[in-house]
């Protein structure tokens, strides 16, 4: 019989997240810096460089990433899912999406108490993308 070997491989505990960095693309830069600022409240530091300007989530430790416009930054609703981390109640940041010009397409979900809870919404740009907290 062929088929996936039932062996497990010993895995590699070196890798400790498989996200390293994230970029959410936009058409209008400054109205998706807005969206987020606001949502998050928070001030997002600006690069422009030639054709691209990036806009970076202000982290201290972790996984960070940037909102992104130039060619080839194309916003979409399908594709990867990425999940932002809304902190200790995600109802906090959700209640913000609408006002700021985004959609909210699920609200906050119970996946199972050790997971916690989800929501999905649009962002300013049409991009889709996940908000995650353990409460």
């Amino acid at each position: 019989m062929g088929g996936v070997s039932s062996t497990k491989k010993k895995e590699d505990k070196s890798v400790k997240d498989f996200i390293s960095w994230f970029e959410i693309p936009a058409v209008n830069f400054q109205q998706a810096v807005d969206f987020y600022n606001h949502i998050f409240k928070m001030e997002m530091d600006k690069n422009f460089e030639g054709n691209y300007a990036m806009a970076f989530f202000p982290v201290n430790k972790g996984i960070g990433g940037a909102i992104v416009a130039g060619p080839g930054s194309t916003p979409s609703d399908s594709g990867i899912l990425i999940y932002l981390n809304a902190g200790k109640d995600l109802n906090q940041v959700l209640k913000r999406v609408e006002p700021a010009g985004g959609r909210i397409i699920m609200s906050k979900t119970l996946i199972n108490k050790e997971s916690g809870y989800f929501a999905i919404f649009i962002d300013s740009e049409g991009n889709k993308l996940a908000l995650h907290s353990n409460s």
